[in-house]
């Protein structure tokens, strides 16, 4: 088969290797769309992994083998794969920590090498404890474009659920990229008024069209915009759905005192924040963190891709055949005008 693989100085070659086989309790799936991720992208981009490994997480396609033991799936199932599933028994499951499980840290879908998702490459291995949990049925009708939104629709779920949002509370959305509008998306159906920010006017109006008011970061306006429609207190809940420089300290600046500021993108150990003690303590603001998939989530983020409550087959701009993994790579790393998700299409281009 064919497979995108990093082989570091953050290099992708398209290779034919071996096909993975699978054992008991596994799946062998035909990879038929997956998104390209900021989160690979950062993988590749400053070499944050050792190579080689094939990327590739927000996987849709069809069970082409099963394993001894396997009485869920049958070939020809069209499914969605979770490449973390917690072990739903230690400290940190207990209290719904689920990405800081031991297990949820294991990736357990891989295309060979190092497990590292794989959705990169024409067919992936699905371990058990993923078969078990973290497979989900596509319904007919329903892309694999379409499909393939669900992990990341569970990583912003479960975001917008921790800030325990009420129905008259104005919330900012910093960034409207693809991540940045499935919030705009998720939020509207909770909250009262929306302010978002991007710097692109194309993603500025899909922002309007979901539910928001969008504003141009590097123009006067957002902040007093913030300040009218919360009475003058400051935003409620502040979501950074992008990792520019300062959006901490901006986030601060337009909240009000009590302020729940969800940190989304954060993910580089290289950033650092500067900000007064005293806008935590003494403006009894909370910071919390959000990263990855909630498998309690698992089901209701999947219902609401497959029902297409969420238009996210617009947020798609590009869709490349494996062959043209780089071409992709570099649309979502340099975004032009129109550019919002990258979708590879394994089985294309051969």
């Amino acid at each position: 088969m064919l497979a995108a693989v990093y082989r570091g100085d953050s290099r992708i070659s398209v290779e034919s290797i071996t096909t993975p086989a699978i054992g008991p309790g596994e799946l062998l799936v035909r990879v038929q769309s997956c998104g390209i991720c900021h989160t690979d992208l950062k993988k590749v981009e400053y070499n944050l992994l050792a190579p080689p490994r094939i990327y590739g997480h927000e996987t849709a396609g069809v069970v082409a083998g099963v394993g001894e033991g396997v009485t869920k799936f049958a070939p020809g199932d069209r499914v969605v794969v979770f490449h973390h599933i917690p072990c739903g028994d230690c400290f940190y499951c207990d209290r719904r920590l689920y990405a800081q499980c031991p297990i949820y840290k294991k990736v357990g879908v891989t295309a060979g090498y190092e497990p590292a998702g794989g959705g990169f490459s024409q067919y992936v291995r699905v371990m058990d404890w993923i078969v078990k949990r973290g497979v989900e049925r596509i319904p007919e009708g329903t892309s694999f474009d379409q499909a393939c939104w669900v992990e990341p629709v569970n990583t912003c779920l479960k975001g917008v659920e921790l800030l325990c949002l009420r129905a008259s509370d104005t919330v900012a959305i910093l960034g409207q990229g693809p991540i940045g509008l499935i919030f705009t998306m998720l939020v509207k159906r909770r909250a009262g008024t929306i302010l978002a920010t991007d710097t692109i006017p194309f993603r500025r109006t899909l922002s309007e069209q979901f539910g928001a008011t969008a504003f141009d970061p590097r123009e006067d306006g957002f902040r007093d915009a913030v300040r009218t429609a919360s009475e003058g207190r400051g935003a409620d809940a502040v979501i950074l759905a992008t990792s520019a420089k300062g959006l901490v300290e901006q986030a601060l600046r337009i909240s009000r005192p009590g302020a729940r500021i969800l940190l989304f993108a954060q993910t580089s150990a290289t950033e650092r924040i500067d900000i007064a003690g005293s806008d935590i303590c003494v403006g009894e603001r909370v910071l919390l963190g959000s990263y990855s998939a909630d498998v309690d989530l698992q089901g209701e983020s999947a219902r609401l891709v497959f029902s297409k409550e969420l238009p996210l087959e617009q947020l798609i701009s590009d869709r490349v055949p494996l062959p043209e993994i780089e071409r992709g790579i570099g649309i979502a790393l340099h975004p032009s005008e129109h550019s919002l998700k990258v979708v590879v299409h394994p089985q294309e281009g051969m």
